[in-house]
């Protein structure tokens, strides 16, 4: 079986053989192909209405190319499929029928099923490729996640990145492998139960190898930017082929790759005044596009703006879940006692925020962010069931941009974090595991870049600034140009020989089992405004969820000192031994169950 998701530019092989060039390319008088393999030759394309250029020629799999516009070096195509030489070569055609696909029975998993677990290609083994990491497959199914979550695969500057500054969206990073590659691999986390969702950048490009300013400047806001770039033009006057290439580029993934699901980065930062909104079509059109599976779509958002996971009134398609960055910042402040940069707002009552994000989804719902200079942050979102979050102790983000990039195991005892842990992995919102969190990773995660000096020198000065503004000395900041930089972050797998990541990854395995006999049947069952919490202490809280058939109930003791509670009722999840059953709960523990008596 093979797929392919036809799009209305880049190169496309036809079914006679020949190929079919599109650019989009209104601010451009003339374009022409320039061929570089197997036999170089320049083809004029014809000009067509609106900025178009088409070019229908024999040019087979595997032909190398570029456009030549207004006579002027050549680039890359931005629809490329593959660019094999790096983002400054040329591209390549490519043919999805060349893939013949063996998951021809999958159709996804329900998004209540869901435990993610999120990783860096690069990073993840020692190779740093697709093929390596489909060696740990069996690992990853063991563990008992169900769910694999990439960070971005959109071909970037250089050999190293974190993947967001992707100026070539359609082309898997080179160094990762090629197309057929990142293929097998999702055909074979398939043949194992596991869902892969794609981490997708639509708010910017990066700022090295993208050529699209030149070509079609329409791309790009005239009066908005982002921290990372240039804003993209998704409202303005010629916005149609603009949301046509982000669209296309969602479902190319989501058909051509037969991924189970994306999650859109920092959409808080996408400018977008139209109506119907660019965010709104997509999970419309994305959701069409694929009939008869289960598509996720989960998106970041600093706004806390909880409607987006709401059915939309005009086509009822909706977003299923949220990052929610408010449980990690309170879990963060309980556990390592940090309270600066952007865990200022945590600080104020870490507890009681807990307790609302375990019950309501967000604890900012419109309420002002000190952190933010009093402006009020998020939107109402009790009326959301649990599933309609992302909860995790820590990320990529929230461990990359520390200054030395410490993951959280660094930062606490183990009695801890396993209590924050069993927390995420046993509350009923969707669980992630960022890579290595399963076996308490000594290794650091660091950002990385691999640029041109100037380019590397802006980027070191400017983390140097950022993290100087929350106290962190500059010889404490990794380069994140230098390669040992990359080497420090890859996983250390043969760390799990050791008797401390082996109990690590013991407690991990046996929290996931716990979630999927107790937990995961009732949270598809979990509506919105079902739970409470109460506080038992200063560093204590008990949490409830009703569903229609028992009620979940977790009891958490944050604190270095012994809590009263009562006696809990129902069968006992975690742990198995009678924790609390003289009526105080230890210090740094957590006791689950459930209670069929009581729905």
């Amino acid at each position: 079986m093979t797929r392919l998701h036809p799009m209305p530019f880049g190169a496309q092989v036809l079914a006679d053989g020949r190929t079919r060039f599109r650019l989009w390319a209104p601010a451009a008088r003339d374009v022409a192909i320039a061929i570089e393999a197997p036999a170089p030759r320049l083809l004029p394309m014809n000009a067509r209405d609106d900025g178009w250029f088409e070019a229908i020629i024999d040019a087979p799999a595997g032909t190398r190319y570029r456009y030549r516009v207004d006579g002027a070096t050549g680039v890359p195509d931005p629809a490329s499929r593959r660019n094999p030489d790096g983002v400054h070569g040329a591209s390549e055609v490519i043919d999805p029928h060349d893939y013949d696909w063996q998951d021809v029975h999958w159709r996804g998993r329900p998004w209540h099923e869901a435990v993610i677990y999120e990783l860096h290609v690069g990073t993840f083994t020692p190779e740093g490729t697709f093929g390596a990491a489909a060696a740990r497959l069996d690992y990853l199914a063991a563990l008992g996640v169900t769910a694999i979550e990439l960070m971005p695969l959109a071909a970037f500057a250089g050999a190293r990145g974190w993947g967001y500054d992707g100026v070539l969206p359609f082309a898997p990073h080179a160094a990762y492998g090629t197309p057929v590659d990142l293929k097998r691999f999702v055909d074979a986390a398939h043949a194992r139960g596991l869902m892969v969702l794609l981490d997708v950048v639509y708010n910017h490009f990066g700022p090295d190898g993208n050529y699209l300013a030149t070509t079609a400047p329409w791309f790009f806001h005239r009066d908005a930017s982002t921290p990372w770039g240039g804003a993209i033009g998704f409202d303005g006057p010629h916005s149609a082929p603009v949301r046509d290439f982000f669209t296309h580029n969602a479902l190319y993934w989501l058909v051509e790759y037969n991924l189970d699901g994306l999650r859109l980065d920092a959409v808080h930062a996408i400018v977008d005044r139209s109506s119907p909104s660019f965010l709104a079509s997509l999970a419309a059109e994305a959701r069409a596009a694929c009939p008869g599976r289960e598509i996720h779509l989960v998106l970041e958002d600093d706004a806390n703006r909880a409607s987006f996971a709401r059915p939309d009134r005009v086509n009822g398609a909706r977003y299923d879940a949220l990052w929610d960055d408010d449980v990690h910042h309170a879990l963060h402040v309980l556990v390592t006692g940090e309270t600066g940069g952007y865990y200022a707002d945590a600080a104020r009552d870490p507890l009681a925020r807990l307790g609302r994000c375990l019950t309501e989804g967000f604890a900012d719902q419109g309420e002002p962010s000190p952190m933010r200079g009093g402006a009020p942050r998020g939107e109402p979102s009790s009326g959301l069931p649990p599933r309609a979050f992302v909860t995790y102790l820590q990320n990529h983000d929230q461990v990359g941009n520390r200054a030395g990039g410490e993951r959280i195991f660094a930062l606490a005892s183990a009695r801890r974090v396993e209590a924050a842990l069993a927390i995420v992995l046993l509350a009923p919102s969707i669980p992630l595991l960022f890579m290595g969190d399963e076996f308490a990773a000594a290794t650091p995660f660091l950002y990385v870049c691999d640029v041109d000096r100037a380019l590397a020198d802006a980027i070191r000065e400017g983390r140097r600034r950022e993290f100087a503004a929350h106290g962190a000395a500059p010889s404490s900041l990794a380069d994140p140009d230098d390669p040992a930089t990359f080497a420090r972050s890859r996983l250390d797998w043969t760390s799990l020989a050791s008797p401390a990541h082996e109990r690590a990854l013991a407690w991990t395995t046996a929290l996931l089992d716990k979630r999927r006999r107790f937990v995961t049947p009732l949270v598809a069952t979990l509506g919105g405004s079902a739970a409470a919490w109460q506080r038992l202490g200063e560093r204590a809280l008990r949490v409830t969820w009703r569903a229609p058939q028992a009620t979940l109930w977790m009891l958490a003791n944050l604190g270095d000192d012994a809590v009263a509670v009562e006696r809990p009722r129902g069968t006992r999840v975690h742990p198995h031994d009678d924790v609390a059953a003289d009526g105080m709960l230890p210090p740094w523990q957590v006791v689950v169950g459930v209670d069929a008596r009581s729905p």
